[in-house]
């Protein structure tokens, strides 16, 4: 077993989805009940090519700039192109040359059966959102590589374009969407598939992703198998792996809001199954300087937030005026009401966690995103 070989998984992805693109390969979806009105306007090469687990789609509303990382032949793209109408802007972004191909040559027949066109694709990596492959492939035409000097010229010219014309700017996107793609993500990469999904959000923005999930942790035999990894089953993350995966790359708010009653597939005696989940990055910090009562309604007794605030049922806490606006919005309207009583920061500390940076250092560690401190207690008293 120590002398396992690993496989190249991009490779081995890259060659099933471009096959795919050409002759449609049942295995590689889950069932799903789409939204046939949506699939009307359409074209059927595209529907019957195109595959997945899941369906972002209904989270997604009108006016939105939206990302389909793995795109495909632009299934839900051309789904949520209809969702967030002629306003909204959405972008799709695949490194499958084939698949790519059948998307871009159906979007003008999609915009015409919609009357108007807001979908564009875009070639890319998605756990490297900011390489524009496309104009990367042009440069190197132009300048290619011979010898290690060429070679180290190029690493310059990926590194000139991620940050002078990215693909997908910082802060751009209202909601990033996927659908059975992020199990594909080679293991060493999927850190920074999760750093870029929060890069490109703009604050208060969220992902809602579709994908597989494992019961129990994949073997290594069964990871090193081009078969099942390009077949969507032996990179899947298990379901609490993905959730920390997201809360790691400084998510909150972060719900299964969908999960497949039974297993999608059974392999080796691990249970295989997709959930579709929804995580939202922290919004920019204001500079209210008041601090307010928050009640949590219920219905568990006591509950502890991704910012180490803690509260209990029917007790207000009394929060920075920075989260108050949080907890009036999704994913907690419905748990949370406000307070009566508010109160200057300077006169009072609230109960879940420091007031203002530097306060109650000890024993804690104060995170700074977007503006916002979020305090977290070390040890087991997050309060």
């Amino acid at each position: 077993m120590n002398g396992m070989k690993s496989i190249s998984h991009e490779e081995a992805v890259q060659e099933r989805y471009a096959a795919a693109a050409g002759k449609t390969e049942a295995s590689l979806c889950c069932p799903i009940d789409y939204n046939q009105q949506l699939l009307q306007a359409i074209p059927r090469e595209v529907i019957e090519k195109d595959y997945g687990c899941g369906d972002p789609t209904p989270f997604l509303q009108s006016g939105e700039t939206v990302l389909d990382l793995g795109s495909g032949t632009g299934k839900i793209c051309f789904m949520a192109s209809q969702i967030v109408g002629a306003t909204g802007k959405i972008i799709g972004i695949d490194m499958t040359d084939e698949m790519l191909e059948v998307a871009r040559r159906n979007a003008p027949l999609v915009a015409a059966n919609l009357g108007y066109a807001n979908v564009e694709f875009r070639k890319g990596k998605i756990q490297d959102l900011a390489l524009d492959v496309d104009t990367f492939d042009t440069r190197l035409r132009e300048r290619p590589i011979k010898d290690a000097a060429t070679f180290w010229e190029a690493e310059k010219i990926a590194e000139a374009l991620r940050s002078g014309q990215p693909l997908v700017a910082t802060g751009s996107i209202d909601v990033v969407v996927s659908n059975c793609v992020l199990n594909l993500v080679e293991p060493s990469s999927k850190r920074a598939l999760f750093a870029e999904i929060y890069r490109v959000l703009r604050p208060g923005g969220r992902a809602v992703i579709s994908d597989i999930v494992s019961g129990k942790p994949v073997p290594k035999e069964m990871q090193n198998d081009p078969e099942l990894w390009s077949g969507c089953i032996s990179g899947a993350l298990q379901e609490e792996e993905l959730l920390n995966a997201f809360s790691q790359a400084g998510f909150h708010g972060i719900q299964i809001i969908k999960r497949g009653e039974a297993p999608w597939q059974t392999v080796a005696g691990i249970d295989f199954r997709s959930v579709t989940l929804r995580a939202f990055k922290p919004p920019e910090g204001n500079s209210s300087d008041q601090n307010r009562e928050v009640i949590y309604l219920g219905p568990f007794k006591e509950v502890v937030d991704d910012f180490g605030h803690r509260f209990q049922r029917g007790k207000p806490t009394i929060l920075k005026g920075a989260f108050c606006g949080l907890y009036a919005a999704d994913p907690y309207r419905d748990f949370f009401a406000p307070g009566s009583e508010t109160l200057p920061a300077s006169k009072t500390k609230q109960e879940g966690g420091s007031s203002k940076p530097g306060d109650d250092q000890k024993g804690s560690m104060d995170l700074i995103r977007n503006g916002l401190v979020f305090s977290k207690k070390s040890g087991n008293d997050c309060c």
